[in-house]
């Protein structure tokens, strides 16, 4: 069977630069891109936090930008989904459905995906008017009113970095207290431009072309309200794409990849990249600038198989 160099499982900022340095290392490389080519970029309209675009650039389009380049190296792409995968020896295995692909190494780069409300209305406004990066999209709304959806230090922290452009944030929690740390419940409870509505939970997005109103439902009594708004950043949670490496490699409780240094995981020869071990930062550069590292690694890791 024919055996690659490295498999990279997803193709989000991650995978492909990962691709584009294994590839461009004369790696035989092989992307899984997954049911979302180019990951969760592709659902943003303009980007204006990545480097060398005075103007931003359209989410779709650097990922597009991105797949082209690691293919010009000689990156092969395919558009199926990694079903299972075997870590237990080498050569390591990876299936999409009852095919098999053997390889030297693995980069792991599925992502996470922002936990949502699923009320109706919030797919259809996504990148909208919601959102789920108050850092890539809270300039748009310099001098408008805003909701953050959440309690714990995320949301906290969205809500406090929104005051910077926003003329006011209102913060929307399903308990009567934050589950946030005491010194980050504190700054967001001080500051006279965050207000909070308690016990409630929002049971729809209202609007055609963007975001005008959501209703809300106060979880104590039941009463139902609409709020005019111009935007909502939903920050209730990520969720890993880790499910299929839960037996493989070593998973953090919240499921994140256990980490290091060098990009490795708990398996020798399995590399992570991005935002399946992000708990943190979760950006796009940070993302590749993992992808970087993780193939400068797998690099290192294939020329020592062959000495």
């Amino acid at each position: 069977m024919n055996i690659h160099d490295v498999i990279i499982i997803g193709s989000g900022p991650a995978g492909y630069t990962a691709a584009i340095y294994a590839a461009r290392g004369d790696l035989k490389t092989l992307v899984f891109k997954g049911t979302q080519p180019g990951g969760q970029l592709t659902t943003t309209t303009v980007i204006e936090n990545w480097p060398g675009y005075e103007d931003g650039v359209d989410g779709n389009t650097l990922m597009m930008d991105m797949e082209k380049q690691a293919k010009r190296f000689g990156a092969e792409m395919k558009s199926d989904t990694v079903s299972k995968v075997d870590f237990s020896q080498q050569p390591l295995k990876v299936f999409v459905g009852e095919t098999e692909y053997q390889t030297k190494t693995v980069i792991i780069a599925t992502g996470a995906r922002a936990r949502r409300t699923n009320a109706p209305g919030e797919d259809k406004l996504f990148a909208k008017g919601v959102s789920t990066c108050a850092t890539c999209d809270g300039f748009f709304y310099k001098g408008k009113d805003v909701i953050v959806m959440g309690g714990g230090d995320t949301a906290m922290e969205e809500a406090n970095f929104l005051t910077k452009f926003c003329n006011s944030v209102t913060i929307v929690h399903r308990r009567d207290e934050f589950r946030a740390s005491k010194i980050m419940a504190d700054r967001v409870l001080n500051n006279d431009k965050i207000s909070v509505i308690w016990d409630s939970e929002i049971i729809a997005f209202n609007g055609e072309e963007k975001l005008n109103s959501i209703m809300l439902r106060n979880k104590k009594t039941g009463e139902e309200s609409e709020k005019n708004i111009d935007a909502v950043f939903l920050a209730i949670g990520h969720t890993p794409n880790t499910e299929i490496f839960k037996d493989q490699v070593e998973l953090l409780e919240s499921g994140y990849i256990k980490t290091n240094d060098l990009m490795t995981t708990s398996v020798s020869g399995v590399f992570f990249a991005g935002d399946c071990a992000d708990e943190r930062y979760r950006q796009a550069i940070s993302a590749a600038g993992e992808g970087c590292r993780a193939s400068m690694e797998v690099i290192k890791f294939v020329e020592s198989l062959e000495d």
